[in-house]
């Protein structure tokens, strides 16, 4: 599928340098906006994600990456070998048609092959460089590799991850990828706007570890206002109870008791109004400092209901709560289907497979797939001809 893309950022023309997750996120944000984004790739096997399981079958190519297709939807793709002079040469010509670059080599990669910001920029003094990487361009840990395992390990995260009893737990999100992918996106379209008004672009230096630090506000502002390290919790919550997941008499749910009146609904829900006069839970803090002694009254009531039942009677009285869902659940979850969040998708060997919609809503812009996630260098000869004139 190849059509003309519409959205806020339409007109943006966009190269990127992406391996496997945090680069190519980045990217297919500006493309699911609307922006040109085209994927530069080694010609030997492209972006390693490529190879990456769950690979489909179909009936008019080989296989293709599921992992892939989901961060690489709405793009196109050129191969060029880096190592090749006169490839180079040409590419460097696009990159001077590009209002923005987005790469995750480690520092200093793309600068030794004459791509980095200081000689680009040269040459198109308004473009916007983003380099993603573990730890920035400076500092100790610059040259440092890094991984999102890795970095949810140094930057705190799986301090803070599992049980109080249980060894520190990476998150089964990768938020140190996607964190800095959310956080280019935002920093190169807020310096191209910068670039309209001045002429001048930027290089931004956008660290994994920078970005983990940067979400982690509450834990953060908690060992500063303290002076003592955030500890692991399980599900629940450090300032707030009940506020953490319960086992009914079927399967496990989450409730969110975050204030007194949400606590009276709670006791009404249970049938123990005497609760509220305790003088252990009587405030949020009082709770959230006995919050295991509150557990152990809370769980053998829950235990004796169904989920639905618990559910269903916490909504009536307005008490944030949810099912611990599966994957599959949530995304057959009817308000998921009512809010368009799975669409469909091709695969360039033919598979039929879906996707998750660019996930927010924006007045006059409506997300779709206009382009089917790229077969390896399908985009070269296309991608020269319209950024220059076929030269």
């Amino acid at each position: 599928m190849t059509r003309s893309a519409a959205g806020p950022l339409a007109g943006l023309k966009v190269l990127e340098f992406g391996q496997i997750a945090a680069g190519p996120f980045a990217g297919s944000l500006l493309a699911d906006l609307g922006a040109d984004v085209v994927k530069i790739e080694k010609p030997d096997g492209g972006d390693d994600m490529r190879q990456w399981p769950p690979v489909s079958t179909g009936d008019k190519g080989p296989g293709y990456s599921e992992n892939f297709a989901s961060v690489n939807r709405n793009k196109r793709s050129i191969a060029v070998d880096l190592k090749d002079a006169a490839q180079v040469a040409r590419l460097k010509r696009l990159c001077e048609k590009a209002d923005a670059i987005v790469e995750n080599f480690r520092p200093g990669v793309l600068g030794r092959l004459g791509l980095g910001y200081k000689t680009l920029s040269a040459a198109s003094p308004r473009l916007v460089y983003c380099s993603i990487n573990g730890y920035g361009h400076t500092g100790p840990y610059a040259s440092k590799g890094a991984f999102d395992a890795t970095v949810q390990g140094i930057s705190g995260v799986m301090s803070v991850t599992g049980e109080p009893d249980g060894p520190p737990v990476k998150c089964g999100v990768p938020i140190g990828d996607f964190g800095a992918g959310l956080y280019a996106a935002f920093c190169i379209t807020a310096a191209i706007l910068q670039a309209r008004e001045t002429g001048r672009g930027a290089f931004i230096d956008c660290s994994m570890l920078a970005g983990l630090l940067g979400i982690a506000a509450l834990q953060t502002s908690e060992y500063f206002g303290t002076g003592k390290a955030p500890r692991r919790l399980g599900s629940a919550h450090p300032r707030a109870a009940p506020y953490q997941g319960f086992q009914a008499s079927d399967a496990p749910f989450m409730i969110a008791a975050g204030n007194d009146k949400l606590w009276h609904a709670v006791c009404e829900a249970i049938g123990m109004p005497q609760l509220i006069t305790d003088p252990r839970f009587e405030t949020n803090a009082q709770r959230a400092k006995n919050q295991q002694e509150l557990e152990k009254i809370l769980q053998p009531v829950f235990a004796t209901r169904t989920k639905a039942e618990w559910l269903a009677g916490f909504d009536r009285r307005g008490v944030p709560c949810a099912p611990i869902n599966t994957y599959p659940e949530i995304l057959n979850d009817p308000h998921v289907q009512f809010n368009r969040l799975v669409r469909d998708m091709t695969l360039p060997n033919g598979r039929k497979t879906k996707t998750v919609a660019f996930p927010m809503k924006i007045t006059g812009y409506e997300f779709s797939v206009y382009r089917d996630p790229p077969a390896l260098g399908a985009h070269n000869e296309e991608v020269y001809a319209e950024w220059l004139g076929g030269k």
